[in-house]
């Protein structure tokens, strides 16, 4: 099958900021490369401080990186003038960890998932309000809630509305950067469900991002485990959770008790 997106041998340095030293850098990205499907979901695992947030972040076309390539349907977007990327950034969309600091608090749900169609030019304004209803429809949320201003909705009501507002331009790409870490068990389950029911009915393809083995088994078909801004091992879920090959999963492995559990039934099956 052939990838949605290609990342070949990313970097991406900051400065290290001491001011001692103001030539050294930070590799946040030490040669990355991955690749996903179309229509599949890579889960990028590791821990806080690995690096996964800064792919995130270039591969949206938000951070440009110190050298590497990122293929986009054929086109390396790393390589675009920003411009260019403009107008590719609706087909690759983010959704952020905590949706209530990535949503305005005063606006309603409808003028939420309103705002990307106003931003691009888009329809009038009738049928943004009735595009806007529609995507609250299909993330779960009932349109007697549409009027409700954000900041009168739960944790897990936020994080449908800022899925919904991310797919309003009807994206190839999501990128999800710890979008369930903030929620708590019951709620993670509910909208992993979702993003598995929209990513079947409307052919999206996932970057899941999350340190979590457990919600990453759970979702994805390939898994990536990233360690101090490289990928380290990478596979099919199941083998990955089979028989961990280096020692940040198995760190990782470890912390999640959930996925121990599974690993145990893997093994006696």
């Amino acid at each position: 099958m052939q990838p949605l997106l290609r990342v070949e041998n990313l970097v991406k340095h900051y400065a290290a900021g001491r001011p001692a030293s103001p030539n050294d850098k930070l590799a946040a990205l030490d040669g990355v490369s991955l690749s996903i499907p179309a229509r599949t979901t890579l889960a990028l695992v590791g821990e806080s401080g690995s690096g996964k947030s800064t792919l995130a972040l270039c591969i949206a076309c938000l951070e440009h990186p110190t050298s590497g390539s990122i293929w986009f349907e054929g086109i390396d977007v790393a390589a675009l003038l920003e411009n260019q990327q403009r107008l590719l950034r609706p087909q690759i969309q983010l959704v952020f960890q905590d949706p209530a600091s990535s949503l305005n608090p005063r606006w309603t749900a409808l003028e939420i998932v309103g705002e990307p169609f106003v931003v691009r030019g888009r329809f009038s304004k009738q049928e943004r309000s009735d595009k806007a209803c529609t995507w609250l429809d299909h993330v779960g949320i009932s349109r007697r809630m549409a009027n409700r201003r954000a900041d009168e909705l739960s944790g897990g009501q936020k994080q449908r509305l800022a899925i919904a507002r991310a797919l309003a331009l009807e994206p190839k790409l999501v990128v999800l950067d710890e979008a369930l870490s903030a929620l708590d068990c019951s709620v993670q389950a509910q909208i992993s469900n979702l993003l598995l029911e929209l990513q079947s009915s409307l052919g999206l393809t996932y970057l899941f991002i999350t340190h979590d083995f457990a919600m990453a088994a759970h979702v994805a078909d390939e898994i990536a485990v990233m360690d101090h801004g490289r990928i380290v091992e990478s596979g099919p879920a199941e083998k990955i959770l089979r028989s961990p090959g280096h020692d940040a999963t198995r760190s990782l492995l470890a912390a999640t008790p959930r996925v121990l559990r599974a690993q145990a039934t893997l093994v006696n099956s």
